[in-house]
């Protein structure tokens, strides 16, 4: 999955999104920081939503059926690993892959997992957090083996 792939996905998403929270286009393009001609011409297909604007969108209307029936469950996950994909971050907890994750490896304490939805991977410690996550699983193997 890339940003271009999520953001084509959103955008195709963007007004199923405004009906189903019963919003006009007024509305939704104030929510969104962009004129109601920006949103007309994204909604028409003529203008693809940004990066920003596609975050913004997931991230407001994070509980959108239509958006996790188009991206999965946890596709704010998703969206981060995109944005942070050259960013190593310390992160909290997670709930060690419970629902919508694969166990791809396991060494040393350390889990690969892959998202059954997105198909990203993710590293988790023995204590279940994040350590990073990426869409390249070599990534994940040349991060682990560097701990």
């Amino acid at each position: 999955m890339t940003r271009d792939i999520i953001i084509k996905q959103i955008n195709s998403c963007l007004k199923l999104v405004r009906t189903e929270y019963g919003l006009n286009q007024d509305k939704m393009a104030a929510i969104l920081g962009i004129s109601k001609k920006t949103l007309v011409e994204s909604e028409k297909g003529r203008r693809e939503l940004g990066w920003t604007e596609a975050v913004a969108l997931a991230s407001i209307f994070a509980g959108s059926r239509i958006l996790k029936d188009a991206l999965g469950e946890d596709f704010n996950e998703m969206i981060s690993a995109l944005a942070l994909e050259d960013v190593r971050l310390d992160h909290p907890p997670t709930m060690g892959g419970k629902v919508w994750w694969r166990e791809i490896r396991s060494v040393s304490g350390y889990r690969i997992q892959q998202n059954l939805i997105s198909s990203h991977y993710r590293l988790l410690d023995d204590k279940d957090r994040r350590l990073v996550s990426s869409f390249n699983i070599k990534d994940i193997e040349d991060y682990l083996e560097r701990l």
